[in-house]
């Protein structure tokens, strides 16, 4: 249900590729471009979805506000990331910036930016659009299997494939973002990482934002 939903977005951005080339007027996947200070509301939840957007520097988070008032990160939007597609006319999520960030802005009904180049914005949406199913998914299993050192393991990891960082990670994100993330409190993330760090499998230099990953393989098996 959950894929069929999300797909059903794709269906303007896939008969897009098909429209005739419209030459060179813009470099392909480039729309206007937008900066934010860090923690600037870029869209509420229930806001219309008329842009989508590629992050260019800084990041992204996307979340949910419950009933009870908690915030549930959905996920972090990094370099090169699409977000923002939705399969129906409003955002599901509200979105903010987590440091300074740029973004490529493009209205979602702009067809000839996504037929520019013989389709090569509309299939980036695509590749966007299924990676993100996929961190759902894991994210999902994450949320309802793991422990606290374990759910800390895989976010790790995530965040090293996704920068293709081998030996260290650096968080833009907070401790805070990090816990409403994970599902944790911020004393069980702080707790976490300083559990790896005396097993030596990470190490926490004095910048907080940066995580030196000495034992990926350990970090692999807590995460397995």
């Amino acid at each position: 249900m959950q894929f069929a939903l999300a797909t059903a977005g794709l269906a303007p951005l896939l008969n897009a590729g098909s429209a005739p080339h419209l030459g060179p007027r813009q470099e392909a996947g480039v729309g206007s471009r937008r900066r934010f200070e860090a923690d600037e509301e870029i869209y509420a939840e229930g806001d219309r979805a008329a842009h989508f957007y590629k992050v260019v520097s800084g990041a992204v988070r996307t979340y949910k506000l419950l009933d009870d008032g908690r915030r549930q990160i959905a996920g972090f939007h990094l370099p090169g990331d699409i977000f923002g597609v939705e399969a129906g006319e409003e955002h599901r999520f509200g979105a903010e910036a987590v440091t300074e960030t740029t973004l490529a802005v493009h209205r979602r009904s702009d067809r000839e930016a996504l037929a520019r180049d013989g389709g090569a914005l509309a299939r980036e949406v695509v590749a966007a659009m299924m990676g993100a199913l996929d961190r759902a998914q894991e994210h999902m299993i994450l949320l309802g299997r793991k422990s606290a050192k374990e759910r800390i393991a895989s976010f790790l990891l995530g965040l090293a494939e996704r920068t293709r960082s081998a030996t260290a990670v650096e968080l833009p994100m907070s401790r805070g973002d990090i816990a409403d993330h994970l599902g944790l409190t911020v004393e069980s993330v702080s707790r976490s990482l300083t559990q790896l760090e005396r097993a030596g499998i990470i190490e926490l230099p004095t910048n907080r934002r940066m995580v030196v990953l000495r034992d990926k393989a350990t970090l692999r098996r807590l995460d397995a």
